[in-house]
């Protein structure tokens, strides 16, 4: 079969290799899309994503597909099914999985980091983490499920109210997922921040933005006014201004993923004065339902924040820059009709 396999560091081959065997609590799928995000570009340069990746590898942690064969001990799923997979397997002995708090697993590894994932034709995942797509969800939108989930954890971290004001820093696939989170989960009024003007007038017109603020182009935010701040870029400067853009009493959920070396200012008496909660969050722990439900409900609209269509051959394209402005990738492996 054939599949797009990271060699080495920076070095993406499309290659045929051989159709995986299902173990008794495996699940054999047929890959429809296979989405691709921030953490394939740094496992891409050779940087740790929620695991370290080694190649070679089949990178594709955010994928779709249907069925095809099961292990003799699965129960919760069965051929046929169109499905979509939390990546994140979990040891269930360490002492972080033992106090509930598994995100944080000692021994943590993932389809498409640790083991093969969605960039092949078929890939395996144990069935403790292949979840059914709701019939009127597509396998494509399904395919984004993972990096729904993970915003999803994001505001579960969150004391959320309806009275609350919000502000997303950032208008990315996750900054955009953010705005339309924060609706859904009873928050009456999110603001966006971005440098992209098309991005910022769509989320204001389509999915509620009440005020926007283009910062490339000198507009500010202002200061000590949200109630909720969701950082949602990973640079010291928008790290800064969440600090900043925060009310007293605030929460700021810092989601960015920075560089492993970097660090940005903080003025510690603004945190004293303010009270504020400064909350990080990491991947995505029992918010698969939740994300499910969520599109299925019409809640979360994602297929117009999907802005590339990829195939094999032009994944090497994206992770080196050469598509321009992305919104959402994601790469057509058997489609919808996997």
């Amino acid at each position: 079969m054939e599949a797009l396999v990271l060699t080495d560091t920076k070095k993406l081959e499309v290659k045929d290799i051989q159709k995986p065997e299902v173990k008794p609590n495996e699940v054999l799928i047929h890959t429809a899309f296979a989405g691709i995000c921030g953490t394939d570009h740094a496992l891409y340069a050779g940087l740790p994503g929620s695991a370290d990746a080694v190649p070679p590898i089949v990178l594709g942690h955010e994928n779709s597909g249907v069925v095809t064969e099961v292990g003799s001990d699965v129960t919760n799923v069965k051929v046929g099914d169109r499905v979509t997979v939390d990546p994140n397997i979990y040891c269930g002995q360490c002492k972080f999985c033992r106090t509930a708090r598994p995100e944080l697993c000692e021994n943590l590894s993932a389809v498409g980091v640790t083991r093969d994932g969605g960039f092949e034709e078929y890939f395996t995942a144990p069935s403790s983490v292949v979840y059914n797509v709701p019939d009127n969800v597509s396998l494509k939108a399904a395919a984004v499920t993972e990096p729904i989930s993970c915003a999803v954890h994001g505001v579960q971290l969150l004391k959320l109210t309806p009275y609350q004001k919000a502000l997303v820093i950032g208008d990315g696939f996750m900054g955009e997922l953010f705005v339309q989170l924060l609706q859904a989960y009873g928050v009456h009024q999110v603001d966006l921040a971005g440098i992209v003007d098309e991005k910022l007038a769509m989320n204001k017109e389509k999915f509620g933005a009440v005020n926007t603020y283009n910062t490339m182009k000198g507009d500010k935010i202002p200061a000590d006014e949200y109630d909720v701040v969701i950082e949602a870029v990973g640079l010291p400067q928008t790290q800064e201004s969440a600090i900043e853009s925060s009310a007293r009493g605030g929460q700021v959920l810092m989601f960015g993923v920075g560089g492993p070396d970097a660090h940005f200012e903080m003025n510690t008496y603004e945190v004293f004065q303010k009270q504020l909660t400064v909350q990080g969050s990491f991947i995505n722990p029992n918010a698969f339902e939740d994300s499910l439900a969520l599109l299925s409900s019409g809640k979360l609209d994602v297929l117009p924040l999907m802005s590339h269509e990829l195939d094999y051959k032009t994944v090497d394209d994206f992770v080196n820059g050469k598509l321009g402005v992305v919104s959402k990738a994601v790469v057509k492996v058997g489609g919808e009709e996997a």
